[in-house]
């Protein structure tokens, strides 16, 4: 993971960027967010601010999906 913690802004977008270990591994990895309500993630982890608050958006290996990390996100009003 490129970082652990991340802040976005109500209405904006963050990148968030995964490899897995070893390089040699299949990179494909699935992206969720804890709550919807407070940010959405695509599947090329493109994370939206919706409402203000924390989620957290987990991130996993589709070969082994006990390889994973957790992103905290915090959602901040636009101002």
């Amino acid at each position: 993971m490129d970082n652990v913690n991340k802040s976005v802004e109500v209405g904006s977008t963050v990148n968030i960027t995964a490899t897995v270990e070893p390089s040699e591994a299949d990179q494909a990895v699935t992206f969720s967010t804890s709550d919807t309500s407070i940010a959405t993630v695509s599947g090329a982890g493109v994370i939206t601010g919706v409402a203000t608050g924390t989620a957290t958006i987990a991130v996993a290996s589709k070969v082994k999906s006990t390889v994973k990390a957790d992103v905290t996100i915090t959602v901040t009003d636009s101002e």
